[in-house]
């Protein structure tokens, strides 16, 4: 799978990355450790050498299951990570780095980011400048090689920017969930600040395995997903409908139709998670699908039928 420069820094990523939030267990239904640990690896061996985890995917959890499935293979592989919300002053940074470092079993971590601004789920406000500066002593260490941020706005972006390099953001989006496009997506083009979408799939929407009336096992968070609700899935329906053809003169899933319109946006990867190794094969052949300007186009049209009738908050949960 051929690689694209993260950012400005001298990492190689690849466009399709290995989300691991679902080996945390932790929000989800139904993981297994064996299986997302063959998961990971299978992503590996297809090509998909970029995976990205954070400590607050089962406290710990999923980095640890990255370390058993990829530690043979760490020098072939790059590793991003993150430290939430709650963890944002200088010490607490530091200290996060390290736990991860430990749950990763490795000296260094290649893409740091911070996962929610300051202040997020009720967690206490740092000033941005106290947090980067624990980000780049990091870096100076080698501890970290780059640093990015999640959930961050186009404002929270431009502020973070002032106080070092950022080399990422990790938004929300997929063809059903666009709002970075019109907030951070134009500062990141002007600034070559890479785009690593997470929920590319709209959380398993856009492989419209879901039928009329989903259903989701006890603990699981897509239940709140507003997608799923029922003014917003009627729309869903309908265009996964209309897409369905253009997959078929692909011969391609839908899944793979829509990653592949992602990874086709200025300066954006797609964050992929899996349950299990078929997932991860299926995801990896996404890069064999090559869309004309005319079918993006017309692919984007049918996505705004959902998001043209949704709000400006990224947040995709009513949490």
């Amino acid at each position: 799978m051929q690689t694209r420069q993260l950012g400005q820094s001298d990492l190689q990523i690849t466009p399709i990355i290995m989300g691991t939030w679902q080996a945390g267990k932790k929000m989800w239904a139904g993981i297994e450790d064996k299986e997302t640990t063959k998961a990971i690896r299978t992503a590996y061996e297809a090509g998909i050498t970029t995976i990205d985890t954070a400590i607050v995917y089962g406290a710990g959890h999923s980095e640890r299951i990255v370390a058993k499935a990829l530690s043979d293979v760490r020098d072939k592989v790059v590793y991003a990570s993150k430290v939430f919300a709650d963890r944002l002053k200088y010490d607490k940074v530091i200290a996060s780095c390290e736990e991860s470092l430990t749950n990763l079993n490795t000296d260094y971590i290649d893409l740091y980011q911070i996962h929610w601004p300051s202040g997020s789920f009720k967690s206490e406000v740092v000033p941005i400048s106290e947090t980067m500066e624990a980000l780049n002593k990091l870096k100076e260490q080698g501890k970290i090689r780059a640093i990015g941020v999640s959930n961050f706005s186009a404002v929270q972006l431009e502020e973070a920017s002032q106080y070092g390099r950022i080399d990422s953001l990790q938004p929300p989006y997929s063809l059903f969930w666009r709002q970075v496009e019109s907030d951070a997506m134009p500062y990141c083009i002007d600034n070559n600040i890479s785009i690593l979408a997470y929920s590319s799939l709209a959380q398993g929407i856009l492989t419209g395995k879901f039928g009329d009336h989903p259903q989701f096992a006890e603990g699981d968070h897509r239940a709140k997903h507003k997608l799923f609700q029922p003014e917003n899935f009627q729309r869903v329906q309908q265009a996964l409908r209309e897409l369905k053809p253009i997959a078929e003169q692909h011969n391609c899933t839908l899944a793979q139709l829509a990653l592949a319109w992602l990874i086709a946006q200025p300066q954006t990867n797609a964050i992929a998670g899996a349950r299990n190794a078929q997932q991860v094969a299926d995801n990896a052949q996404t890069v064999k699908v090559t869309l004309s300007q005319e079918e993006i186009a017309k692919i984007d049209q049918i996505g705004k039928q959902v998001t043209d009738h949704l709000d400006n908050n990224p947040v995709m949960w009513d949490w």
